[in-house]
């Protein structure tokens, strides 16, 4: 196989170390594996591109490149520049720092990769990886996806998935914030909502007496409804989730009737 990995933490990120074990081991000996990844951490930036102005794409060695833009960015400039002549088989997308399940699937620049390759018509996954009590001060908070993460995407490759009004199905796989010997195994789980919990802002103020605002996030131990994503992580499932990146509300049509006439 031929692999395209990127992220939104950034070029020098440890869990783009992660990814390209993960790729390694699914591309085969005789496989390929190419990097284009932001050149700063790109977390929070969703499926943004950079419409309005050009992207700085810089090679460091073969097969890894560096971009001054967003992960869609990396995605759109890999597919239509250095990989142009022969597209990837499977786009990796991460490993993210931290949870991409429940609401933060709208703000990932993780899952913005995995929907601008859908998109592109290649499959993708995105892969975060959960930060709790339980993992966040070992020596390797990433060893669950270190240990599981070519099995969950096997496990997905595996899967048949045919698109829907024209959009392909990506797949959001989230590891549990535990070790890897705890992973309990892997739940197929619809995205979730945690109750009450919203980005918001925390105000200071400089010492020259301008005010800033930090954007900051909720609890992220806050379980959402049974059997979601982020529930299963919190009880120490892999979650894996299909999506696609059709926003229409379609359960709201039948109960809408004033626009027909």
């Amino acid at each position: 196989m031929r692999i395209l990995i990127t992220n939104d933490d950034g070029i020098n990120a440890p869990g783009l170390k992660v990814l390209e074990g993960i790729a390694k081991t699914l591309a085969g000996p005789d496989g390929e594996l190419w990097t284009v990844a932001p050149a700063f951490e790109q977390s929070g930036v969703a499926h943004c591109i950079n419409y309005t102005k050009p992207t700085l794409i810089t090679e460091l060695a073969p097969r890894r490149y560096m971009i001054e833009g967003s992960p869609a960015d990396c995605v759109l400039c890999a597919l239509y520049d250095p990989m142009k002549d022969a597209r990837p088989d499977l786009i990796l997308s991460g490993v993210n720092r931290g949870n991409n399940a429940a609401e933060n699937t709208l703000y990932s620049g993780t899952i913005g990769a995995a929907i601008e390759g859908a998109l592109q018509g290649v499959p993708s996954i995105a892969l975060s990886q959960f930060y709790g009590p339980a993992n966040r001060d070992l020596d390797d908070p990433f060893e669950a996806a270190v240990e599981h993460g070519a099995d969950a995407c096997r496990r997905i490759l595996a899967q048949k998935s045919s698109d829907a009004n024209g959009y392909s199905v990506f797949w959001n796989v989230n590891f549990p914030p535990v070790p890897a010997a705890d992973v309990k195994g892997i739940r197929l789980a619809h995205q979730g909502r945690r109750p009450g919990v919203n980005f918001s802002t925390t105000p200071h103020d400089a010492p020259n007496g301008r005010r800033y605002l930090w954007i900051t996030g909720g609890n992220q131990q806050t379980p959402p409804a049974a059997g979601t994503d982020a529930a299963v992580n919190l009880e120490g499932y892999i979650s894996v989730t299909p999506m696609r990146a059709d926003l229409t509300a379609h359960d709201a049509f039948a109960d809408i009737t004033d626009f027909n006439t």
